[in-house]
């Protein structure tokens, strides 16, 4: 049986075993605790056991006496927006990400509509733990749960407010979707038909199953380059199941891989005004080679959304994300997001004149090989000791567990906070070199945990 995993993106686990209605429910009247009871916006992707969380999640909530905002099933960014324009206390994403479809999980975030950072979210399990929840009386829970069905159009408003919609309008451009019937499902083609886009689509039924593995990489894609090459698409898009993240497929069908949407992002981005980008520590070096190119600096964070965010904010930076097809584009919100990134991209299309594959081709090609090991929990300590000893000598980050920077390539070893893995990300300049980097850091981690 998997364990409740805790991170600051929220507290995840496998439905029925470790995340059950009880779970659920407290975490809720923890969190409501924590919000001392205000107004708070709820929303889930598209899982088949949204209904059970979301109603757990309310009776916890309510038993605060907290109001409930039921935003329905919509990406987490937007529910992230709506509690800034609902003037919220805080929020929570029903939604595993891009975990198995047996996963779920609760995302919290601030009146800010941003992730809470460490000490928020350690404060918050002190309340789970330690029974700190205060609950309100009876004949204060009436009337707590109240829809709003504004957040779409609230959500799309926003980016179409800064882009050259005009401009995006008269292309004209043929694009290919695949939203792995989650949260984007609704939201997303609507998005694209402002934006003059004929949109060709496939997965978008709420209340289906994933199609498939729900994370969007390439692997997992052949349905949309089968799509993209059919319908002869300018351009074919792939999000996860609660829409934050974006991946890219070229008009030859081709996955771009999901680095490629950050660093097409910050390429358009810097081509028009300098600035400060902030990125993650496993995010490629495509980022700093278009950095370089526009005299503009880039600024790396530990792992985590909200931690790119206060590294944004603390920055001052006009563009950021996570390599994992984050983009963060602070015109919308603080928080990644795959309708803002669809806008930038269209509009870097618009304006350049060129076609997608053209424009990945400009930036410096790197490999990257991600890949993941289980590992015992009492064994996590261990694996990341014994390769802090391996490369000793060598340039290290020990921020986020251990990076390895080398002159032409990196290695990141750390702990995942959404799965109970270890995950291994190295880059170089050639395919064989990036993947052998990985499998002898697996090899040596497998000697270590079956050792």
């Amino acid at each position: 049986m998997e364990p409740l995993m805790f991170s600051v993106s929220g507290v995840r686990g496998v439905v029925g075993e470790v995340l059950t209605p009880e779970v659920l429910s407290k975490f809720a009247a923890a969190y409501g605790t924590f919000v001392k009871s205000g107004r708070v916006v709820v929303g889930t992707d598209s899982r088949l056991s949204r209904e059970m969380c979301r109603h757990s999640v309310f009776a916890g909530l309510i038993s605060l006496g907290c109001e409930v905002i039921d935003v329905g099933i919509v990406p987490t960014p937007t529910i992230q927006l709506m509690i800034e324009r609902l003037k919220a206390a805080g929020g929570i994403a029903i939604t595993a990400s891009h975990n198995p479809a047996n996963w779920n999980a609760l995302k919290f975030f601030t009146r800010e509509g941003v992730f809470l950072n460490s000490r928020q979210f350690s404060g918050l399990l002190d309340i789970y733990r330690q029974e700190k929840i205060k609950r309100t009386s009876w004949d204060n829970l009436l009337n707590k749960v109240r829809e709003d069905s504004s957040s779409i159009s609230t959500h799309i408003g926003i980016i179409l407010n800064y882009l050259d919609v005009e401009l995006i309008r008269r292309k004209r451009f043929r694009v290919a979707l695949d939203c792995v019937n989650g949260a984007g499902s609704v939201i997303t083609p609507i998005f694209l038909r402002k934006l003059g886009c004929r949109v060709m689509s496939i997965n978008r039924q709420v209340n289906e199953p994933f199609p498939h593995t729900p994370e969007p990489l390439p692997g997992n894609l052949s349905g949309l380059s089968s799509l993209v090459k059919q319908k002869r698409a300018d351009i074919g898009f792939a999000q996860d199941p609660d829409a934050d993240r974006l991946a890219i497929i070229s008009e030859n069908g081709v996955p771009l891989g999901e680095e490629y949407s950050v660093a097409l992002a910050v390429q358009f981005v810097l081509g028009k005004k300098k600035g400060t980008v902030v990125v993650n520590l496993s995010t490629s070096r495509m980022i700093d080679d278009i950095a370089r190119k526009f005299k503009s600096r880039v600024v790396r964070t530990k792992i985590g959304e909200i931690n790119v965010v206060e590294g944004m904010k603390r920055h001052r930076a006009i563009i950021g994300g996570e390599g994992n097809g984050g983009v963060i584009d602070p015109r919308a919100h603080y928080g990644r997001d795959s309708l803002a990134g669809m806008g930038l991209i269209l509009q870097y299309l618009a304006e350049s004149g060129e076609r997608i594959s053209t424009l990945a081709e400009s930036i410096p090609r790197y490999y990257l090989v991600k890949r993941k090991i289980g590992c015992p929990e009492d064994k996590k300590k261990k694996v990341l000791e014994t390769m802090e000893r391996k490369f000793a000598g060598e340039k290290l980050d020990r921020r986020d567990g251990i990076k390895v920077i080398r002159e032409s390539s990196w290695v990141h070893i750390r702990l995942s906070g959404t799965e109970p893995v270890i995950r291994v990300f190295a880059e170089a300049r050639t395919a064989k070199e990036a993947k052998g980097i990985v499998n002898s850091i697996l090899k040596k981690i497998k000697e270590i945990t079956t050792g």
